[in-house]
């Protein structure tokens, strides 16, 4: 199933693209790195699943992922500018009361988001742990090493699945790293944010953003569903679905 994008303008006019399924109550889900929304939400049925269950599924595809623009000018990647993003595709929407959700970056920036005073009903935090929060800078140091060794990998390199999957998502690697740049860590004091019911949705081999369980020990309401997977393979199991509509439904 596919759903045609739309686009809008963020406020430093660069285009951006988002998806919908469904109708009924808002909920905003972010993709992971690399990936965009139509293969972490909707190719293996996820968005569906939420929608059933009487949801208004918004998926933006992030800057310089999916249909949206991958621009090469570093004043347009100002810090935390995913953040930003959000809250102008919110306010382009006219979303008041929703939920929010993200995948790895996807849950990054939502974590951000809040942070920063972005209050929905709950939220989603998918393939992350404490370190992925609180030690973004190692995390991104990997990936900018990704995108150094983007044509001289070789199988069995640790960055070589990684170019792959950019390699097949077409993504711009120039932008890619002046993007990686604008990111920030959330330090464990500022988790004190998250004071809205939040679920923790980790594959049981995924530790690549640290440890479910950590985050979950620091947060002021959450719960953590394990459901099976990697990194990569987790958004492809139907439990993902499964438990972001559980949670969302309750």
């Amino acid at each position: 199933m596919t759903t045609e994008p739309q686009f809008f303008e963020a406020r430093d006019g660069v285009r951006l693209a988002w998806r919908e399924m469904g109708e009924g109550r808002p909920v905003v889900l972010l993709h992971g790195l690399f990936s965009n929304a139509e293969v972490n939400w909707i190719k293996f049925g996820t968005a569906e699943r939420i929608a059933r269950e009487g949801f208004r599924v918004i998926m933006p595809d992030l800057r310089v992922h999916g249909s949206s623009d991958a621009p090469h000018e570093p004043e347009q990647y100002p810090a935390d500018v995913l953040v930003r993003d959000l809250e102008d595709l919110v306010a382009h929407l006219g979303l008041s009361d929703f939920d929010l959700g993200g995948f790895s970056l996807g849950a990054r920036t939502s974590t951000r988001a809040v942070v920063a005073g972005m209050r929905p009903r709950r939220l989603i935090l998918g393939g992350m742990g404490l370190a992925g929060l609180a030690g973004w800078a190692k995390r991104g140091q990997f990936f900018q090493r990704v995108i150094a060794d983007y044509e001289t990998a070789k199988r069995g390199d640790d960055t070589w699945l990684s170019i792959q999957f950019m390699k097949t998502m077409k993504i711009d690697r120039v932008a890619a790293s002046l993007l990686l740049d604008s990111f920030t860590d959330t330090t464990p004091e500022m988790l004190s944010a998250l004071t809205m019911p939040t679920l923790l949705v980790c594959g049981e081999q995924d530790q690549d953003n640290g440890s479910a369980e950590e985050l979950a020990a620091v947060l002021p309401d959450a719960r953590l569903a394990t459901i099976p997977g990697t990194h990569m393979s987790s958004v492809t199991q139907p439990e993902m679905g499964e438990a972001m509509a559980a949670f969302l439904a309750a």
